[in-house]
This record gives structure tokens, sequence and C-alpha cells, in this order.
């Protein structure tokens, strides 16, 4: 049974060896929606990320993490960092499996390899990850993290590696498939998050910011005016020293 997608709100301020990387923000990241986060390296955007998923971190959190349902995020969200974290002993195929394995649970091969083979690793299923370049292997981790099917999904930069052309294509088949979800998206291209957000944030030492987007729906043309006039205007902002 499907579970339902929860709204995530992040309160609060964090620290590191009495350090302030944030203070004091206030995130909500809209049940069912793509919530993209952006803002300058060493803002603490993955830091946002991590504490949400309930990872242990070096720092301290002073705030408060909530669910609309009540229920943790924990154990029912899906996570694909910014290194592709693939086992180099297992194949492609092996490592799309993963998370059934480590639960002991029966794979569904037949969606493996459907995953595997649209993004475009259909070749490559019994490769390891040493024979992949760095864009093949980004594939392989985000296929590992839509095979999950959780109703909460965080991606740290998840299509980075990858040429203009590929890039557009993740993200349509993630957006497709990811419908419904509450997604979670750090991101440092302005162009990605106007095409794919419902909700567009920028975090910045000082807070937060949300960023307005075009009225049509995600996930929208990039050649679309709106949309260009938007991530335009949002890379000048970024680009603002005290952004």
């Amino acid at each position: 049974m499907t579970q339902p997608a929860p709204e995530i709100t992040l309160r609060g301020s964090y620290q590191v060896q009495g350090k302030a990387i944030f203070s004091q923000i206030d995130l909500r990241f809209g049940a069912g929606h793509w919530s993209c986060l952006l803002g300058k390296s060493g803002v603490g955007k993955s830091t946002v990320l991590r504490l949400v998923l309930g990872l242990d971190m070096a720092g301290t959190f002073d705030g408060q993490i909530a669910t609309n349902d009540g229920r943790p995020v924990t154990g029912r969200a899906s996570y694909m960092a910014q290194t592709d974290l693939l086992l180099p002993w297992l194949t492609v195929r092996e490592n799309v499996l993963l998370g059934a394995r480590l639960r002991a649970e029966p794979p569904d091969l037949a969606r493996a390899d459907q995953l595997i083979e649209r993004v475009g690793l259909g070749a490559y299923g019994c490769r390891k990850p040493s024979a992949l370049s760095g864009g093949m292997r980004q594939r392989a981790a985000l296929a590992r993290c839509l095979m999950e099917e959780r109703p909460v999904v965080l991606l740290d930069e998840p299509f980075s590696a990858l040429d203009a052309g590929t890039r557009a294509d993740m993200q349509d088949l993630a957006a497709g498939l990811l419908q419904g979800k509450t997604v979670l998206l750090v991101t440092h291209d302005p162009a990605e998050a106007c095409r794919l957000g419902h909700q567009v944030t920028v975090l910045s030492p000082g807070g937060t910011q949300d960023w307005p987007l075009p009225p049509n729906p995600p996930i929208r043309d990039a050649d679309n005016p709106d949309v260009l006039q938007a991530q335009a205007a949002l890379l000048d902002h970024l680009r603002k020293p005290n952004t």
C-alpha cells in the first residue's frame, strides 16, 4: 500500500564547534511537492537534508523537525547523496537492489532492470562501478534511490555530474516517477530549481527567502519565457556577495 507523503517542517539553528552554520531558519516542505533549496557553499543546504533524514551530525541542532502526520521521517525516506556511494564490489544491478538486500526482502528484479534501462545503463547492469564514468555512476545511484519508492525523497545535487541533455532527461524521469512524493532537492542550479520546483528557497547565514516562481506547475519547459526570467533573476540574486 502506498504511504501518504507528509509535509515536513524544520525550525531552528545549527552550529559546529560554536560556529553558527545557520540561525533561526523556518522551512516548510510541502506534502507531495518538490522543494528546492539553494544557496552559496557552506550555508548548510546538505546539513538541512541530513537533519531531516535523521543522520548523526558533527554539530548541534537546536530546534524542531516535524511532520504533519506526527510520524518521523526516518524509515520512510530514500536518500541520494552528493557522492554516488555505490558499493564497488557489487554490480550496477546489485547496487540498485541493495535496499531490498539489506532488508532481507525479495528483490524486484524486473523493476530494477527497467529502472537501469530508463537511466540509460541497460548495457551496464552487470558491470561494476569501476567500469563506469562519473555521470554513469550518478545515474546508477539515481536508479537505486528511485527503486526505494518511499513517500519522502531527499536528493543532494543528483544531476550535477550529467551533461545538459542527459540532465534534462533524468529530471523528466525523476519528476515522473516521484510524482506525489515529498521531494527535497538541494541544488546549485537556478535553471534546475525553476524547472522542477513547486517551491524554491534560498538559504543564507541570515535566514531563508522563498523565491517567486512562474504560475504554471512543474515540470516547466526550459525555454518558457517566465522560467527563463525567474532563473535569471535567481542567478543574479545568488551572485550577490551577502546572499
